[in-house]
């Protein structure tokens, strides 16, 4: 099965006691839990990490282009500033691996500040405003891209 890392950023730790109105009321574990799932009966085996520091995600979008592993990103608030963050995620769509952005909510329909993503123009597609359901697009999304 091909490996799918699914990356979470900042406060995505929180889901299900931050804000549940935007967020939503499941947690971070029924996340993992729920895209687990959804690779599996997509024939991918997926991983899902989160942090709240920028250095460890660096890192990991590196090692998964040392591995050769596709990436699903919810970069959070860094996803409007974090030029190491989009540096990175731009050396793995640079190595031929696949990145899709991901948000619980949608960002254009939020504060101005939000609206601006520094990782959507270096990833090969964004989802986002569907709670959960924006992982499991973005799981579908790169199964049937790898199908073909």
């Amino acid at each position: 099965m091909t490996g799918v890392l699914v990356l979470n950023g900042p406060n995505l730790g929180r889901l299900g006691v931050r804000e549940p109105e935007v967020y939503g009321a499941a947690s971070h574990a029924d996340l993992v839990a729920a895209a687990t799932s959804w690779g599996t009966g997509l024939g991918l085996t997926v991983e899902v990490r989160q942090s709240d520091d920028e250095s460890e995600l660096v890192g990991w979008l590196h090692g998964a282009v040392d591995a050769g592993t596709h990436v699903v990103l919810n970069p959070a608030a860094f996803t409007h500033y974090s030029y190491a963050l989009r540096d990175a995620a731009a050396q793995v769509t640079s190595a031929g691996l696949l990145l899709v952005e991901v948000h619980l909510s949608n960002p254009a329909a939020r504060e101005n500040f939000r609206r601006l993503s520094v990782i959507g123009e270096v990833a090969t597609g964004t989802i986002a405003g569907f709670g959960f359901d924006s992982y499991r697009l973005a799981l579908t999304a790169l199964a049937t891209r790898l199908a073909t």
